[in-house]
């Protein structure tokens, strides 16, 4: 899998016009490798595996045994790899500018001397874009440990009245650990009342109250890959301002899901969402894009809004998740994490978009 991934790499590196790639940024480094530490670097060489080099530091060197490429231990690992690529024949090193500083451009011209560096930014990045199918099953089994925990604060009365925001969000995260996961994607958003209206609000204190509106965005990490999900439900009976904003959400959002299709493009997949909320009079209440990539991070391209660029291919991973915010008040955001495919996208989050009034 790890091979089938560098050599599709080679070929772009063989486009870009240069004689190899030094990987430095460790989310690409794991794609390409499986390598999980926390100090590598990778020289992809067009001339195949048997020119390319992986580089860690003695903390990985058993760690290292599961990359199959000639193994350097340096703990400059970019360094080191990049004073030795004059002798492996490279004249014109592509470097990851994308996520390589001033400061370490500059430390590696000095390393590799009589070599050009030239910016490759986001070569490895096109390729993880389509997800194979193992991606696909770790991006499905981290979709399930959330469902699971989700459907599990449900049963157990964890939606109530009197518990706080912090306490709800740490519970969920225990419950997507009991289902599989290493961890919670991200730091998990529970938003009650007004704090409902903020997008990314972080849980406080602050109690939940019948009546409330409770938004809840949050995923699990399973074998390395994220799953995002947002549902937002009312304790208590729904008051009419606020099924009318679920309504809508939740209309919006399966407009969204269906314009998902290989070929369509990204700002057009947003503006069909954003025109239910805008034909509503309350599109400056939708104040986000449409949504984003999720994969061995959990935002990553493509990116699906105003600004976005590119179309949709099949086997792209994606959530859709409008929202309408109503300041001092409360707000809706309804998520789903899915895989494009041709005739219809695959639905990875499976938890009811039904309006739930707990």
């Amino acid at each position: 899998m790890f091979g089938s991934r560098r050599s599709a790499l080679r070929a772009l590196v063989t486009g870009a016009g240069i004689d190899a790639l030094l990987v430095t940024d460790l989310v690409n480094i794991c794609y390409l490798t499986g390598f999980t530490g926390s100090n590598a670097a990778l020289l992809v060489h067009v001339d195949g595996e048997q020119a390319s080099r992986f580089c860690t530091d003695g903390r990985y060197s058993s760690g290292a045994r599961v990359v199959e490429l000639e193994t350097v231990i340096d703990r400059a690992s970019a360094l080191a790899l990049a004073s030795e690529v004059r002798g492996w024949g490279v004249r014109r090193l592509g470097f990851e500018s994308d996520v390589v500083t001033v400061d370490a451009h500059s430390a590696l011209v000095g390393a590799a001397e009589g070599v050009t560096l030239h910016r490759t930014p986001g070569l490895v990045q096109l390729l993880r874009l389509v997800k194979d199918d193992g991606e696909v099953a770790a991006l499905r089994a981290a979709c399930d440990a959330a469902d699971a925990a989700l459907a599990d604060l449900f049963a157990a009365g964890g939606l109530a009245a009197g518990r706080s925001e912090r306490a709800v969000a740490l519970d969920l995260e225990a419950r997507m650990r009991h289902h599989g996961a290493v961890g919670p994607s991200f730091e998990t958003i529970v938003a009650s009342g007004a704090h409902s209206a903020v997008p990314h609000h972080r849980p406080t204190d602050a109690v939940l109250r019948r009546g409330d509106l409770v938004k809840m965005d949050f995923g699990a990490l399973v074998d390395g890959y994220h799953s995002d999900m947002t549902r937002t439900v009312v304790l208590g009976p729904a008051a009419g301002w606020q099924r009318e904003t679920y309504e809508l959400v939740a209309a919006a959002q399966r407009a969204g899901c269906a314009a998902l299709a290989p070929g369509a493009g990204v700002v057009e997949v947003d503006a069909t969402a954003r025109a239910v909320v805008e034909e509503a009079g309350r599109g400056d209440e939708f104040v986000h894009g449409l949504g984003h990539g999720v994969g061995l991070q959990i935002h990553e391209a493509p990116w699906i809004g105003r600004t976005g660029t590119g179309k949709l291919t099949a086997g792209m991973a994606v959530t859709v998740e409008p929202g309408v915010y109503v300041e001092g008040r409360g707000g809706v955001r309804i998520e789903d994490t899915l895989v494009v495919r041709v005739g219809g996208p695959e639905l990875l989050t499976r938890t009811t978009k039904d309006l739930v009034e707990v």
